[in-house]
């Protein structure tokens, strides 16, 4: 088995963990770390507009995949973390509309939790890709 570690930015590093991990056998599987509306310095972005830090949550979790040599198309399992699910729904179309062009769905949790890694942020995405 052969592990790469995936950072399209170098920030997480301080932090301790990597934005994801191929792991390369028979198949390559890529664990990515959650992703949410962060820019490419590790900031917060959208306070207080879930429908935005869901679109930009996805455009990282893409970006991820990206870096790993995989898409959307790749995703096996999803979990969504969100402060509010019920705010979460109103925007889940967002999310839905990039999964079905992307010709996937993925097997997926939606848990409502109270806080996320820093206070601003609203949802977050954890995904596994097998390609």
């Amino acid at each position: 088995m052969e592990r790469t570690t995936v950072n399209p930015w170098a920030w997480s590093v301080g932090f301790g963990y990597s934005q994801g991990q191929v792991v390369s056998g028979p198949h390559r599987t890529l664990y990515c770390s959650g992703q949410a509306a962060m820019d490419g310095e590790g900031k917060p972005q959208h306070a207080g507009d879930m429908g935005a830090q869901l679109a930009l949550a996805v455009d990282n979790l893409e970006a991820v995949l990206a870096e790993g040599g995989m898409s959307l198309g790749d995703l096996a399992r999803l979990t969504v973390y969100a402060t509010d699910v019920d705010q979460l729904f109103e925007h889940y179309g967002v999310l839905a509309s990039r999964l079905c062009a992307a010709g996937v769905a993925p097997a997926m949790t939606v848990l409502g939790v109270t806080r996320l890694a820093l206070p601003d942020l609203m949802v977050e995405l954890e995904g596994t890709a097998i390609a």
